[in-house]
């Protein structure tokens, strides 16, 4: 059973910066295999693509909406994939959550095997 859990969501100004975790365990999940992303979803809105991370971290990709605020890094001796978000916007609003894929990058949802639970950001104007 794989089981990804996020945490460090929570109410901030505007400019204001969260960094959220997302822990992953399972008895047959090798976190050094799957390439990590993050979603977000906004009251009203469909689920969208935040960022993503290879296996390796040696590369990223970004969605134009966070590019240059905020920052996906993994630290594969903890088995955890980090979400650095700087310059927070009343937009960045969402419900955010961790989803992990075999090896390499997508910015598909279905291209994702697993799912968090999502942790609640809210940026206040």
């Amino acid at each position: 059973q794989v089981q990804l859990v996020e945490s460090g969501g929570g109410l901030v100004q505007t400019g204001g910066s969260l960094r959220l975790s997302c822990a992953t365990s399972g008895r047959t999940f090798i976190f050094s295999n799957y390439a990590m992303g993050w979603f977000r979803q906004a009251p009203g809105k469909e689920r969208e693509f935040v960022a993503a991370i290879s296996w390796s971290g040696g590369s990223t990709h970004y969605a134009d909406s966070v590019k240059g605020r905020f920052t996906i890094s993994r630290d594969n001796a903890k088995n955890t994939v980090y979400l650095q978000m700087n310059s927070l916007k009343p937009e960045d609003t969402a419900v955010y959550y961790c989803a992990a894929r075999r090896f390499t990058i997508a910015t598909g949802e279905s291209d994702y095997n697993y799912w968090g639970q999502g942790t609640q950001v809210t940026v206040s104007s």
